[in-house]
Parts: structure tokens; sequence; C-alpha cells
């Protein structure tokens, strides 16, 4: 049996990460394939799967199997830092970059140097830093934040996400250009119920490991507890049957786990053959929605609010010039203006910030 595991931590007593891999379902065994075929290679990687899949896994063993092996495996929860800190921790800072940056400070880049870079939750990445994700993947050099000097990197990164990256480009949230920088090779993880087979050994496996952490002598199963478990849904993948594994060496008797010694969840999956509602995101469908919600809240005077909100709206988008607002409404510039006073956006002698008249400029030009 071809086992994976991760290396001992304290924080994986608390993680919902997987921590360990098997590869006995046909599935499994497909993927444990490709994945020889392209670990040796210096290829990005994309690899996909649902929460406790055992994506971190995956990505150590292509590291394994490669020719940096040898070298740093390094991996980073992208949604584990604040927007703000994110850069820094990636590509790293020097003294004084910002309040409390005491002292310079390496990126995870930097340290993973010559080896792998793993990224988890790739799609957790604010826009602003995959653009400078994107450069450094490209120019293969990073700058360290609050300085000017970069510095050349020799990095294989491997991503990985439990979202639809296609859906998140769509929608405005993940950059498309790197998102076929990262996935040159695609790894997709199956779920615990798609792959039946791996039941049973991270069964055994997991009761092995918690027999001894506890002290406990030979385990066996019943046939009723094992079919229960081979049956599940497992909505939490490994990381849910590894907490069901180690709640029932607690209070099982005899040495003989029992199907109601096995606590399993209540939660329901979404059937894997219903298509996905489709959300419209066209103007008028985006309209329809707010116009509902106000409806919903029944809100007095709707006409004349919209209308005020929407003139504020397109007046603010246009940076106070008239003339851009009326282009975008489709009104003439003194209609603009005459609503503008009324709302109480435009005083008759009132100049907004960078706002000139024509003749003030005249004026200046003559001097």
């Amino acid at each position: 049996m071809q086992l994976l595991t991760l290396p001992p931590s304290p924080a994986l007593a608390t993680s919902i990460r997987a921590i360990a891999q098997v590869f006995e379902d046909p599935k499994s065994q497909a993927l444990l394939a490709h994945i020889q075929q392209v670990a040796p290679s210096d290829a990005s990687v994309l690899i996909i799967g649902e929460t406790g899949t055992g994506k971190e896994l995956v990505a150590r063993h292509v590291h394994n199997l490669s020719s940096r092996r040898h070298q740093p495996f390094v991996a980073v929860n992208c949604g584990a830092f604040s927007e703000s800190l994110v850069e820094a921790e990636l590509f790293g800072h020097e003294k004084g970059a910002f309040t409390g940056a005491l002292t310079a400070k390496a990126g995870w880049f930097e340290e993973a140097n010559g080896g792998t870079l793993f990224l988890d939750e790739i799609g957790d990445l604010p826009l602003a830093i995959q653009v400078k994700l994107l450069r450094v993947l490209q120019e293969r050099e990073v700058v360290r934040l609050g300085s000017r000097k970069s510095t050349p990197i020799n990095v294989r990164v491997l991503a990985a996400t439990n979202v639809q990256l296609e859906r998140a480009i769509n929608a405005g949230h993940f950059r498309e250009d790197l998102f076929y920088r990262l996935n040159v090779v695609n790894l997709e993880l199956n779920t615990l119920r798609e792959r039946p087979g791996d039941i049973m050994p991270l069964t055994r496996h997991f009761i092995e490991v918690y027999r001894q952490r506890l002290g406990c002598g030979p385990i066996q199963i019943s046939s009723e507890a094992e079919h229960k478990l081979r049956t599940y849904s497992w909505p939490g993948n490994i990381r849910e049957l590894e907490n069901v594994i180690h709640h029932t060496l607690l209070i099982c008797r005899n040495g003989v786990v029992q199907a109601n010694d096995l606590r399993l969840s209540n939660l329901k999956l979404e059937r894997q053959d219903e298509p996905t509602p489709i959300i419209d995101d066209s103007t008028d469908a985006l309209l329809a929605r707010a116009f509902q919600k106000l409806f919903e809240e029944q809100a007095g005077a709707l006409h004349e609010k919209v209308e005020d909100a929407l003139l504020r709206a397109a007046y603010r988008f246009s940076h106070y010039n008239q003339v851009h607002t009326a282009q975008l409404l489709g009104l003439s510039r003194n209609v603009i203006r005459a609503r503008l006073i009324k709302i109480g956006e435009l005083a008759v002698n009132k100049r907004r910030p960078g706002e000139q008249i024509q003749g003030d400029r005249m004026m200046q030009l003559s001097v």
C-alpha cells in the first residue's frame, strides 16, 4: 500500500488538513501514475480538491519525486494572512518597510529558493498580490517590500485550491493570466466518497495511529461498522475519517468497533448530478436583484431615492466632472447640474476639489 503522511507537527491536532493519503482505489492509482509522470519536471502544478482530500500530501509527494527533493519544501496557506501582511510574507521586507518591521526578513520565496513553494488556497490571494505573484513567476526574481533591489530565485511553485478558479475568474476575483501560469499541470483529487477503495485502508491506518497513542490493545471492526464506514458520504473527507476513528477508539469496548460507536455527521451533500445554479450577472439581472431587496424592505419614495442614488454614484465615478456624468447617464449637462444642485451635491457657487471654471482657466492663462 502506498501511504503518504505529513511530518509530525503540534499544529496537526487542530488542522483541517488530511494527514494521511493512500492510493488503493483505482481512481487514486490513476492519480498516482499521473503524479509519477509529471513530478520529475519543473512545471508549475495546480492541485484541485475539497478540503481534507490531501492536497498538501500530494504536493509533498510531487516534491519528493523531483530533482529538488533534497532542497526546501515550504508550505504557505495564502488565506492565513491579512491583505496587509501577505505581500511581506511572500516576498519579504526590509527594516522599516512598515510599522513593526524592526528587522529585515526574507519572504517565503527566498526561503524556498532551490526547492519547492506550495501555495495552499491560492484563490484567497488579493488581486493586487496576484499581479505581483505573476511578475515573480515570469521574471524569476523578488523585490522585498521597502526595497528596490531584486533577488533572483529558483523556485518550483505548486498551488492548491478548493474552489473553482474558472468561476473566480468570471467573477473578477482571480486573474486569468495567473491561472494559466499556474495550471501547466493539473492534478484533481477525488473526494473520499468518490474513491471508496481508500476508505478501509485509511481506517486501518488511523486505528493503528490512535491505538498506539491511547495505549489500546488490538482493535477489530465489526462487519456492520465496516459497512457504515464504506457507505457514508464523508463530506469532510480524510480529515473527518481521522476524527471519527479518534473518537471511536475513545468509546469502543472490548477492542471491537461497533456501528453505534461511529459518530458520523448529519451534513447533507448536494447531489453531484444536479446542475449548479447559474447566476445571471447581466446588468438587468443585477438591477433586478437590487430592486427586489428594496421592495422587500418596503422603502418609501423609491423612484426618487433610486434616481438620486444613481446620480450621486455617477458623479463620484466621473470624479465630480459634470460633462462626464452627463455623458455617462445620457443627459445634458444643464440637466445634470440642476439635479446636482437639487440634491445638495453642487451649490451654485461651490466647486469640487480639482474642479475649475472655464473662466478661471482663461484668467490663469492670461496672467
